[in-house]
């Protein structure tokens, strides 16, 4: 089967931030006006399309990266009117669940970094900044919440630059703020965008600048372009020489200067109140990469050190990397995984590499948060989910038996906190083990181990609401009832000081008797020393 969409014509994103900036609710938005979703689903009322756990639903916050796809087309500019494929993940906030940005980050292209306005860059806003660095990946920043109490666009601006040490390039000037936000002056046009309340954002006005903002509009749109045409030295020449580069070239060296990490553009708007989403997905697809515009994906031959890289097209050699493990309650377990190149298709066999076991391809997924949607094929670029295999683990690569290669893994943080946890009867005992290996093998951060002195069996995890939440899917979808607690400490006593004892034997039963005399001596030896015993005969 040829490919439906042209590999040039893809992007993958995630959706990152602090817990609360408006991640989840930015990807509904994105479902609503790009077609995906009917209805918009809200995080407060617990029916976001994309937090589907009832631990998600129930806390209002986002546990596990959930992916979708959608079709977007621009309507001006140099990519207008072609339907481009957007691949989206949409990640957890939560500290917690860090793991979870840091394996989408390592499979997708690009990035949208959303910040809350009031809050500006927050801490785990400079973890994911960070993790995006690690990986590579170009973003571009969207300042969400302009609608409400103590908004400042300006001051979020600043702090990208103080905090994250990145270069931002402001895109869009926001009409108003708080309760008076409108819209947005879109400086690459040179044009105001303002929604219209009663269609639910669907539909906005293009109009001139409001005359109280064209002298700011005027001074940040000089900061844009000098940045943008020092991208390309054709339209850098045309500005010195008089002549202000057009619409498209401005598209073209902002896209360059993004995927090329030169500067961060930055646009804003209000997700919930339903302005600002459409032009964010204009930069979707302006400014983030294709996974051709990225590097070429590196790997290692199969059992030698020899350095392989395998370009982003459907003739190369198949290569995959499985970025998540996820059990579905209908399918069993789900190898999440991203195919960087050649084509994938079902009921076919393939080499996973790192652990050097052959697996065969059954059902191929694409996946719509929990929904599911069969495929026969999957091709470079696609993010797709596998049912069905049985040694893959988070990280493994799957390949062309012809063509063995091992993808770079991903590396994971070690555990910060831990409990006891036991079965409350005889009939969860036998249930828990087998959760628990499922629960590991979901989780690189989730460990299991058992205390050899104590006996109990120990469950170690990133916090304590990344150990609440997997109780309480152990009882909820395993229903597995468990006690937990604070590990037992298994103490030991060791000696404290030099200690002497002097003890005489006295055996007398007529004539000259027996005498012997015992002397022995404790003292502490140095720390880690171990036991040592000396025998003196005198």
């Amino acid at each position: 089967m040829a490919r439906t969409t042209p590999i040039a014509h893809y992007r993958n994103i995630g959706i990152m931030a602090h817990i609360d900036a408006g991640k989840t609710t930015t990807t509904e938005r994105v479902l609503y006006y790009t077609g995906k979703s009917h209805k918009i689903g809200e995080v407060h009322d617990g029916a976001a399309t994309m937090d589907w756990m009832e631990q998600e639903q129930e806390r209002g916050i986002t546990i596990t990266s959930a992916a979708t796809t959608c079709f977007w087309k621009v309507e001006t500019g140099p990519y207008k009117d072609v339907s481009y494929r957007v691949n989206i993940i949409d990640t957890p906030g939560h500290v917690d669940f860090t793991i979870e940005v840091e394996r989408s980050l390592r499979v997708l292209d690009g990035a949208v970094c959303v910040f809350d306005s009031v809050a500006g860059v927050e801490p785990q806003s400079e973890t994911v900044w960070r993790q995006a660095d690690k990986y590579g990946v170009p973003r571009i920043c969207f300042v969400n919440k302009m609608d409400r109490t103590g908004a400042n666009f300006y001051r979020t601006v600043d702090m990208i630059v103080d905090r994250l040490g990145a270069k931002p390039l402001v895109t869009q000037l926001p009409i108003g703020s708080e309760g008076e936000y409108k819209g947005l002056v879109d400086l690459v046009s040179n044009k105001a965008i303002i929604w219209l309340e009663e269609t639910l954002g669907a539909k906005f006005e293009v109009v001139e600048i409001p005359a109280d903002l064209k002298e700011k509009a005027a001074e940040y749109r000089a900061k844009l372009i000098d940045m943008a045409v020092e991208q390309d030295d054709d339209a850098m020449q045309k500005f010195l020489d008089g002549e202000e580069p057009d619409y498209d070239t401005l598209i073209k060296c902002i896209r360059k200067g993004t995927i090329n990490y030169a500067f961060v553009p930055v646009l804003c708007g209000s997700a919930f109140k339903n302005k600002g989403v459409q032009p964010m997905l204009d930069a979707v697809v302006n400014y983030l990469p294709a996974p051709i515009d990225v590097a070429d994906v590196k790997g290692v031959k199969m059992g030698t050190d020899e350095a392989i890289t395998l370009p982003s097209s459907d003739d190369a050699p198949m290569s995959a990397l499985a970025f998540k493990i996820m059990t579905d309650p209908f399918v069993g377990s789900l190898t999440f995984a991203r195919v960087y190149s050649g084509v994938l298709e079902s009921a076919t066999g393939v080499l996973n590499s790192t652990k050097d076991r052959k697996e065969r391809i059954g059902r191929m997924l694409l996946m719509h948060a929990n929904n599911r949607e069969d495929v026969k094929e999957a091709r470079a670029g696609d993010i797709i989910a596998l049912a069905g295999l049985k040694s893959v683990t988070t990280g493994d690569t799957l390949c062309d038996p012809e063509n063995p290669v091992i993808l770079e893994k991903m590396d994971f943080p070690e555990p910060v906190i831990e409990l006891a946890i036991e079965p409350k009867s005889k009939a969860d005992q036998e249930k828990l083990g087998q959760a628990l290996g499922r629960l590991v093998q979901e989780d690189p951060t989730f460990r299991v181990s058992t205390d050899q002195e104590t006996g109990q069996t120990v469950i170690k995890g990133m916090g304590e609401l990344h150990l609440e939440i997997k109780v309480d899917i152990l009882r909820r979808t395993y229903k597995v009832d468990a006690n937990v607690g604070a590990p037992q400490v298994a103490y030991r006593e060791t000696l404290g000081r030099k200690s002497e004892i002097d003890y005489t034997h006295k055996k007398q039963s007529g004539g000259s008797g027996q005498f012997a005399r015992v002397k022995i001596t404790f003292e502490p030896g140095e720390p880690g020393s171990g036991y040592s015993f000396e025998n003196k005969i005198v």
